[in-house]
C-alpha cells in the first residue's frame, strides 16, 4: 500500500482514534459515571443475591458432582461440573457437557418455542448423568443457570428477564427460572429425576465466581473482576450495598453467618454496555457516524451503544459499512458494483475479520477478499491489494478503539469498587485496605477479545498506559493485569450450587 493511500485511510478512519490520553479521560469518566449509575440506575448494576463472603471460602470447602447450564448469545451448554476436594491438582472438572448453536430461527421464536428447546437438551444431559452415575429418581436434581442478558433477581434461585438484546425476540417481564423448569417437564420422563433451579445468574457474574474460585492468587494479588468480550461485552465486581440504589437490594441475600449485611460485598452485574454508560463515549466525541448508523439499523436502537463499539456480534458490521463508505465515496465506486453481500446487514463477518491482517495464517488478504466476495462478471470493478489492506486498517481501527474502551471502563470500574484510589486522592489518603495489592487481576472470557485483530494484547497495554499515567509519578506499584478464565459460564454456574445450598440468608 502507497504511503499516500495509507494516508488517505488513516484521515478517513480519524473518527475511530482513541490513543492512550483519551483512554486515561475516558477512565476517569467511567468513573463517575459508574458511581451515579450504582446509585441511581435501576436497569444497570445490577447485584446477585449471594455475597462475595460467600463464594471465596465456602465453595472451596465443597466437592461432588452439579448441573449447570450456560445460555449465550450464540451457544446453549448444559452439563455437570466435579468440584474437587484441596488436595487435587486442579480445582474441577466438566463432565457430559454438550453444546448446541442457538439459531436465528430460535432467537425469534417466542419463550415457549425457546425454552422448550432448552428444556429438551436439559433432559438430554440429565439422562446421561442418570446412565452414567445412577441419579436418584426421587430427590431434586439442583441446577446453577448461567443467562446471558440482564434480569433483575430478589433471591438466587429467581430471576426477572429484562430486554434481552443480541438479536432475541424475546421481551421483559419473564419468570426465568419458571420457563425453564416447565421447559424441562416437557420432555421429562419417568426416568429423569426433577429439577430444582438453586442458581440463577448472569455471565459476567459467572465468570468472577469461575475465576476467584479457581486463580491461585499470591499475597500481592486479588481476582478482582470479570469481564465479558463475545458476542456482547459485559463485566462483574463486588460492590458493598450501600453504594447501590435501595430499590435493587435484592429481598433474600445469601451470606455468612453472624456477618452485617451493610458490610458485604455484593457481586454486580453492571451490564456496562446497555445506554446509561454512553455519556462518557458522547463527551470525547468517540461515537462516530458510522456507529450511528450501525445503531439506527439495530433491534433496539439506542439499547446497548458501549456493546455495538466493542462486541463480537458487531464489530464485523461495523467495518462493512465503514468500507462501503470508503470505497463508494472515497475512492468512488459506483454502489452497484460491489458485491450485494456488502450491502447486506452483517454481511461482513466478526470472525472473518479476525485473523484479516497480513501474513496471517488464514493466507494472504488480497486472495481471501477475492474468495469471500465474489464480484459479478459484468462489473468492471476489481479487487485490488489496496482494497485489501484498508480492509485490514479499518479491522485495525475498531479493534484498538475497542481495547482503549475495555481498558478504560475496566480501570473506571476497578474505581468503582474501591479496589484502586479515586484520581482526585493522593494515594497515602485513598484505599488503604488495598496497600498490600499490587497487582489486581481481571479474568477475561469470550472469543472476541481473544480472536480479534490484537484486541487482548492492545487492551493490556492500553491498562498498563493508564495505571503507569495515574500512579508512576506517586511511586506506587499498581497493576491491572488480564487473566484468562474460560468457560467460567457454566463452571460458575456449577460452583454457585453448593455455595448457595450452604449460605443462609440475611
Amino acid at each position: 500500500m502507497s504511503y499516500s493511500a495509507v494516508t488517505t485511510i488513516s484521515q478517513f478512519l480519524e473518527p475511530l482514534a482513541l490513543d492512550n490520553a483519551v483512554a486515561l479521560k475516558l477512565s476517569r469518566e467511567f468513573y463517575s459515571n459508574f458511581k451515579s449509575l450504582s446509585a441511581e440506575s435501576l436497569n444497570q448494576f445490577l447485584p446477585t443475591p449471594i455475597s462475595m463472603s460467600i463464594l471465596r471460602p465456602v465453595g472451596r470447602q465443597n466437592t461432588g458432582r452439579f448441573l449447570a447450564m450456560d445460555i449465550g448469545g450464540s451457544n446453549l451448554r448444559v452439563g455437570f461440573v466435579e468440584l474437587l476436594s484441596e488436595d487435587q491438582d486442579r480445582r474441577l472438572n466438566r463432565l457430559l457437557e454438550q453444546s448446541w448453536p442457538i439459531l436465528d430461527h430460535l432467537k425469534h421464536e417466542n419463550s415457549e418455542h425457546l425454552f422448550g428447546w432448552v428444556g429438551e437438551h436439559i433432559a438430554q444431559v440429565v439422562r446421561k448423568g442418570c446412565e452414567t452415575w445412577g441419579l436418584s429418581l426421587e430427590e431434586e436434581l439442583p441446577m446453577g443457570v448461567t443467562f446471558s442478558f440482564p434480569m433483575k433477581q430478589t433471591s438466587l434461585s429467581e430471576a426477572t428477564l429484562m430486554a434481552m438484546g443480541k438479536g432475541f425476540a424475546i421481551t421483559s417481564d419473564l419468570d426465568l427460572g419458571g420457563h425453564l423448569l416447565k421447559g424441562y417437564e416437557q420432555h421429562r420422563t419417568a426416568d429423569l429425576p426433577p429439577i430444582r433451579i438453586t442458581a440463577i445468574t448472569n455471565d459476567a457474574v459467572a465468570t468472577l465466581v469461575s475465576f476467584v474460585y479457581q486463580y491461585p492468587a499470591a499475597p500481592n494479588q486479588k481476582a478482582a473482576m470479570g469481564l465479558i468480550v463475545g458476542t456482547g461485552c459485559n463485566a462483574t465486581i463486588p460492590l458493598k450495598l450501600s453504594s447501590l440504589h435501595p430499590d435493587k437490594i435484592p429481598d433474600l441475600i445469601s451470606v455468612q453467618q453472624d456477618q452485617d449485611l451493610l458490610d458485604i460485598g455484593i457481586a454486580v452485574n453492571t451490564e456496562w454496555s446497555i445506554n446509561g454508560s454512553a455519556a462518557p463515549l458522547r463527551m470525547l466525541g468517540l461515537i462516530s457516524r458510522w456507529d450511528e448508523e450501525l445503531d439506527k439499523a439495530c433491534e433496539a436502537p439506542g439499547f446497548q451503544p458501549l456493546e455495538y463499539m466493542t462486541a463480537g456480534r458487531y464489530l464485523g458490521e461495523l467495518a462493512r459499512l465503514i468500507f462501503v463508505d470508503f470505497l463508494t465515496t472515497v475512492q468512488g465506486v459506483p454502489p452497484e458494483d460491489l458485491p450485494q453481500r456488502l450491502h447486506q446487514r452483517f454481511g461482513l463477518s466478526t470472525a472473518y475479520l479476525s485473523h484479516f491482517y497480513p501474513n496471517s495464517h488464514k493466507g494472504d488478504i488480497l486472495e481471501r477478499l477475492q474468495k469471500e466476495f465474489d464480484l459479478s462478471p459484468d462489473t468492471k470493478f476489481t479487487w485490488t491489494s489496496d482494497h485489501a489492506d484498508t480492509l485490514y486498517h479499518i479491522a485495525k481501527a475498531i479493534q484498538t478503539r475497542a481495547a482503549g474502551i475495555v481498558a478504560a471502563a475496566t480501570i473506571g470500574l476497578l474505581r468503582c469498587a474501591g479496589e484502586i484510589p479515586d484520581p482526585s486522592e493522593t494515594v497515602q489518603d485513598g484505599v488503604t485496605n488495598r496497600d498490600s495489592v499490587e497487582e489486581l487481576v481481571v479474568g477475561y472470557t469470550g472469543g472476541c477479545i481473544q480472536h480479534f485483530q490484537d484486541y487482548l494484547k492492545d487492551t493490556q497495554a492500553f491498562l498498563d498506559s493508564i495505571t503507569q499515567e495515574e500512579f508512576a509519578a506517586q511511586g506506587k506499584k499498581i497493576r491491572v493485569t488480564l487473566k484468562p478464565c474460560h468457560d467460567g459460564g457454566i463452571t460458575g454456574a456449577g460452583i454457585l450450587v453448593p455455595a448457595a445450598l450452604a449460605s443462609t440468608q440475611a
